[in-house]
């Protein structure tokens, strides 16, 4: 079934349509974890806000993660070491850990299928990258484990282990965190005017406005369509797999990875670049097939994460020149933790409250990263390729996706129907014909 089992097993609530002029503090457009926490956090302290969603609340990334919630991102510590340093490795790992436990905290009272797990990022062939990251993971105080040996059906040459992580039903969760927030659904901000946003049944001026809307649709400011690119990853969820104790993850970004739910086993791989050609789900079946023979497909689903240039989210104040505009993006395929941290700073920022981590996520730290020649490339080759479909974010030409039967943009993203419905952002209308 092309959906993913979260959205067959929890009904969240629903909300109306914005139908009328109005005014608030705050307005969070984008109706996913990362809007939905930061009302969560807005609520509780108090302070007036508005929340938008263009379709249905969690209808696009959110309903398809794998719901892991984990401070071990990949090997990003000895990564953050050697670019940054040790003060911003530990701010890290720190900020991070706090998304874990209010996590916790707030799951003792929601049914959502919360439970503690260790965390595994394997390699299949580079033991020194293991070793390097439980080298910085010593210098920055953290005391992990390292595993000669993982029980999954394929040789690795070893894994760092975090021990009590957690993974959760994101959509049971956020059910109950959603009930009573000020939420409206179906409410498309067509365009921004400073801190006004137009819909089209009326505007919302706010004083201060957070975009969490996966990937930041206002180019005028910021420069996200540099800092920033999408990758795909398919899952398949099997009855009768072998059930894994803890949650795997290669570190190797065409890698597998590994957790259950229940008595299912999820298999996440096939990734590759929106807009590129990838192994997709069939790649995962080819290996479920090998090593899962007597497994049964239930579910099947696609998710798509933003990228960041140094695999640190951007949140914050949106540019240097927006003091009263906000974001939150970039997640880099670890968007519970990600849209918890970002609750909780963009919940302070827009306070005045001081916050430790803001410059460690200040989406105007420097862009002068090796990815961002790539993504330039990438964006410059797209512009001046043939073609009658293109993308009405920024003109890019668009690709067939074979896997999913869409239109893809390999410049920012965005997605759409095969007659042109646009699916995802930072397109905010439909495909265009030349």
């Amino acid at each position: 079934m092309m959906n993913s089992l979260w959205y067959e097993n929890a009904r969240l609530p629903r909300f109306p349509t914005f139908r009328t002029d109005s005014r608030t503090d705050v307005l969070i457009i984008g109706g996913g974890i990362t809007g939905i926490l930061t009302a969560y956090f807005l609520h509780m302290k108090g302070i007036p806000y508005i929340l938008v969603e263009k379709g249905r609340v969690c209808g696009i990334t959110t309903g398809n993660t794998t719901a892991k919630i984990t401070f071990q991102h990949g090997l990003i510590y000895d990564k953050i070491l050697r670019s940054r340093g040790t003060e911003m490795a530990q701010m890290y790992l720190k900020s991070n850990k706090e998304a874990l436990k209010k996590f916790t905290e707030l799951s003792r009272s929601i049914d959502c299928d919360f439970e503690i797990k260790d965390n595994f990022v394997y390699s299949l062939s580079d033991r020194r990258k293991l070793e390097d990251e439980m080298k910085a993971l010593t210098k920055i105080g953290y005391a992990a484990l390292f595993c000669e040996n993982i029980p999954l059906p394929i040789k690795s040459v070893g894994a760092v282990c975090f021990p009590e992580q957690a993974q959760f039903h994101p959509l049971k969760f956020l059910s109950e965190i959603s009930k009573g927030l000020n939420i409206y659904e179906n409410t498309f901000v067509r365009e921004m005017k400073g801190t006004t946003a137009l819909t089209d049944m009326g505007r919302i001026k706010a004083k201060k406005v957070i975009v969490a809307t996966h990937f930041p649709f206002i180019n005028k400011h910021g420069s996200y369509f540099l800092k920033l690119y999408q990758h795909r990853s398919y899952v398949i969820a099997l009855e009768n797999g072998k059930l894994p104790d803890g949650m795997y993850v290669d570190e190797n970004d065409k890698g597998m990875s590994f957790r259950n739910h229940g008595d299912l086993l999820l298999l996440g791989g096939g990734d590759h670049r929106t807009g590129k050609e990838g192994g997709n789900w069939a790649e995962i079946r080819q290996f479920a097939a090998l090593h899962y023979p007597e497994a049964k497909e239930k579910y099947y689903w696609a998710a798509q994460d933003c990228m960041s240039l140094d695999e640190i989210p951007y949140i914050g104040q949106y540019s240097k020149n927006t003091p009263d505009l906000y974001v939150a993006t970039g997640f880099n395929k670890w968007g519970m933790t990600g849209a918890m941290v970002s609750a909780m700073l963009l919940s302070d920022l827009v306070a005045e409250v001081p916050n430790d981590y803001a410059e460690l996520y200040s989406p105007s730290r420097s862009i002068l990263k090796p990815k961002l020649f790539l993504n330039c490339v990438e964006s410059a080759a797209n512009l001046f390729t043939l073609s009658k479909k293109r993308c009405p974010h920024m003109g890019c030409a668009l690709r067939w996706n074979s896997a999913e039967h869409s239109w893809d943009c390999p410049c920012h993203g965005s997605r759409f129907t095969e007659k042109g419905t646009v699916i995802e952002n930072p397109a905010n209308g439909n495909m265009k014909y030349k």
